[in-house]
C-alpha cells in the first residue's frame, strides 16, 4: 500500500469496534452522575405517583359533603369548587410545607414537631384535621418503607413515633418528604398543590359527577389556576397561614354528620 492512501475499510471498521468496547467498559463519571441524578427523579416521580398507598383517594377534602349541601351541583360548580380548593391549602397548608422542605435541617425532629403543633392549633376543622393526620401519617410510613436509601426518614419517623405530641399532618409530612429526597422548595410546592387536584378531582369521579376524560380534561384546564395559586402563596412563612375559604371549611366540617358517605372526609 503506497504511503498517504486510505486505510482499507476493514481496519477503519475494526478500529470504530475497539473505541466502542473501552467506552462500554469504562464508563465516565459524568454518566455516572447522571445515573445517581436520574435515580433521583425516579424517586421524586414515585411520590406523585397515585399508586403509593398514602389513603389520599379516601378523602374528598369536603367535595362529598358540598354535593348533598348542593353546593356543588355540576361540573361548573366543580371547577369553581376546585379553584377553591386549591386557594385554601396554599394560603393556609403551602406554607407548612415551604418550611419543613425548605427548612435548614430538614431532618430535624424538633423544628419539624413544632410545625405539626402548630398546624394542628390551626386547624379548627375536626374533620379536616383528622383527615391530615391519617394522609400524613400513612405517607411518613410508606415513604420510610419505599425510600430505603434514604435513611432519615426511618430514624425520624421512630423519634416521632415516640413523641406523643405529634399528629403527623400532611402538609408538614409531604414538605419533609420532599426534601429528604430532593425536591426543592418550589418544586414541593408545586407538588403539593398537584396531588391535592388530582385528589379531588378523583373524588369527583367517584362521586360520579364527572366522567374519568372529562376529569383529566378539567385538570388540563386548570392547570394555569393551579400555577397562579403557587405563584400566588409561595415561599410563605407559617406565621402567614390563614384560611381563604370559611364556606369550604365549614361545609367540610359537616361531613361527619351525613347519614350516608363514601369518603372519610
Amino acid at each position: 500500500m503506497e504511503p498517504g492512501s486510505p486505510a482499507p475499510k476493514k481496519s477503519r471498521l475494526v478500529h470504530s469496534a475497539d473505541c466502542e468496547m473501552e467506552e462500554a467498559q469504562a464508563p465516565s463519571s459524568s454518566n455516572a452522575a447522571g445515573g445517581v441524578n436520574q435515580s433521583l427523579h425516579w424517586t421524586q416521580w414515585q411520590i406523585l405517583d397515585s399508586i403509593l398507598p398514602t389513603g389520599g383517594f379516601a378523602h374528598s377534602y369536603g367535595l362529598e359533603a358540598a354535593m348533598q349541601s348542593r353546593v356543588v351541583n355540576d361540573q361548573e360548580d366543580l371547577r369553581s369548587f376546585v379553584v377553591q380548593v386549591l386557594d385554601s391549602a396554599g394560603s393556609l397548608l403551602l406554607p407548612f410545607v415551604h418550611c419543613a422542605c425548605a427548612g435548614k435541617s430538614p431532618g430535624d425532629a424538633a423544628a419539624w414537631a413544632k410545625l405539626d403543633r402548630l398546624l394542628d392549633a390551626t386547624l379548627t376543622n375536626e374533620v379536616a384535621r383528622k383527615a391530615s393526620a391519617a394522609q400524613g401519617s400513612a405517607l411518613l410510613r410508606v415513604a420510610a418503607s419505599v425510600f430505603a436509601e434514604v435513611p432519615a426518614l426511618q430514624e425520624l419517623r421512630r423519634t416521632l413515633l415516640g413523641s406523643k405530641s405529634v399528629s403527623f399532618h400532611h402538609a408538614p409530612v409531604f414538605g419533609l418528604v420532599c426534601g429528604l429526597v430532593g425536591f426543592d422548595g418550589e418544586a414541593a410546592q408545586r407538588a403539593y398543590m398537584f396531588v391535592t387536584m388530582r385528589d379531588v378531582l378523583s373524588a369527583a369521579t367517584r362521586l360520579n359527577l364527572i366522567g374519568p376524560l372529562a376529569a383529566s380534561v378539567l385538570q388540563h384546564q386548570l392547570a394555569p389556576d393551579a400555577e397562579r395559586m403557587v405563584r400566588k402563596w409561595r415561599d410563605r412563612d407559617v406565621s402567614e397561614a390563614s384560611q381563604t375559604a370559611p364556606l369550604l371549611d365549614a361545609v367540610q366540617g359537616c361531613h361527619a354528620y351525613m347519614f350516608s358517605r363514601l369518603f372519610c372526609s
